[in-house]
């Protein structure tokens, strides 16, 4: 099956959840359809979510909870029906 690759679009620190003790957006395995929200970047304490742009399932995320990214770092695998 097809995968997707989630890019940040942002240079910061990306979160699973929207607070500590707070649960995930979505685990691996997860389904996720356009516009469900996957975690958020945070620059400066300003906090930009990332969304799907795809249905799918979760696959696998290629950066940790609370990981420094890049601009166009890949941030999880999305796999397309």
């Amino acid at each position: 099956m097809p995968q997707i690759e989630v890019l940040s679009p942002l240079p910061g620190i990306f979160y699973r959840q929207a607070a500590p003790d707070a649960p995930p957006y979505v685990t691996e395995g997860s389904r996720v359809r356009v516009g469900d929200v996957l975690g958020l970047i945070e620059v400066m304490k300003q906090f930009s979510e990332v969304s799907a742009e795809v249905d799918g399932a979760v696959l696998r995320f290629a950066v940790g909870n609370g990981d420094a990214v890049e601009p166009g770092q890949t941030l999880l695998f999305i796999e397309t029906p």
